[in-house]
């Protein structure tokens, strides 16, 4: 291989990173404003619900599968968190971590639903959580009786609550709930890299029938992938929540969409066995900055989505040549 077919090799295999690198210095000279802390924390802070989603549906795509409904669980979660507010022990951090535990095991056991029909009645992934995007986002709109509920006055945990979604670190300006997406990406960087859990994932849509034969059970680990992905879906909408301090049951509505996006852009194959929950959050941070900049340039919203779009399709052809590379 020539130095400049290595070349090309290299810029294509890093892409994304690329991508990320140039729009980042394609912003920043384009508006004085975008390199100011105060834009690159809020920036980080609104991005945080789409990275904890992002992360989940990674793990559905890599056993070969999709979830379109963790835009409607992050609904749940923002309904059930809003909901049980006036009710939680007045402990502070007691009462909203019982909240919060709550809020993800609904979101968990709704995503075990979409798991089972998807693991033991080998339902397509694609009409299952379909099915099951409708289904919660009816609950969401039950549980609030279309009304948006506002966190209760004079509540200490829902204070606390507020407080996380608005405040940040004293002394270097990260906003909390960044804080926790970095515990989060942490936490699942090691799982999928260091962990059996990871390794059989990603197998699991590499070669199906291959762990199948070697006797693990592949129902087992797709269902646990789609149990997580409710969780982080439900927490995502509890942060999301937490920056408005109103529960309402359009919460995450084409959050599922950006997630995919992430995903693709980041270089996971939506047939599975490929992708890295670093890559995704890069994809997160390229769609984020492709909507900061532009609505720091006061860019109407539907040239965004038209861009979006564009960079994905780039994504995936990129992916494609990559493929093509290294099989000549």
């Amino acid at each position: 291989m020539t130095t400049k077919s290595r070349l090309a090799s290299w810029l294509i295999q890093y892409n994304t990173l690329l991508m990320l690198i140039i729009l980042i210095v394609v912003s920043a000279s384009l508006s004085d404003v975008f390199l100011s802390p105060q834009n690159l924390w809020n920036l980080a802070r609104q991005l945080v619900p789409l990275a904890l989603v992002s992360i989940g549906m990674l793990l559905v795509i890599l056993t070969g599968g999709i979830d379109l409904s963790v835009g409607a669980l992050a609904a749940i979660g923002a309904m059930i968190m809003s909901m049980l507010l006036p009710y939680l022990p007045e402990g502070g951090a007691i009462g909203l971590f019982v909240g919060v535990l709550i809020a993800m095991v609904g979101g968990a056991a709704l995503g075990a639903v979409t798991g089972s029909l998807v693991a033991a009645f080998s339902m397509a992934p694609f009409i299952a959580s379909l099915a099951m995007m409708t289904v919660a986002r009816g609950i969401a709109f039950m549980m609030s009786n279309g009304q948006p509920v506002r966190f209760p006055t004079g509540s200490v945990t829902g204070d606390l609550l507020r407080s996380f979604g608005s405040s940040a670190l004293p002394g270097i300006g990260m906003p909390w709930p960044v804080l926790l997406a970095l515990a989060v990406i942490s936490t699942f960087v090691v799982i999928m890299s260091q962990t059996k859990f990871g390794r059989l994932v990603t197998a699991t849509g590499s070669n199906e029938v291959a762990v199948r034969l070697a006797g693990l059970a592949v129902g087992r680990y797709k269902l646990m992938v789609y149990v997580i992905a409710g969780a982080l879906a439900a927490l995502a909408g509890i942060v999301a929540t937490s920056r408005t301090a109103v529960g309402t049951a359009n919460t995450g509505i084409g959050l599922e969409l950006d997630a995919i996006a992430a995903c693709v852009i980041g270089g996971a194959l939506l047939s599975g066995g490929k992708g890295s929950v670093i890559n995704t959050i890069v994809g997160v941070l390229i769609l984020g900055l492709i909507g900061n900049i532009m609505n720091l340039l006061s860019v109407p919203a539907y040239p965004q989505q038209i861009i979006k779009g564009v960079i994905i399709v780039f994504a995936v052809l990129l992916q494609n040549i990559n493929g093509e590379l290294k099989r000549t």
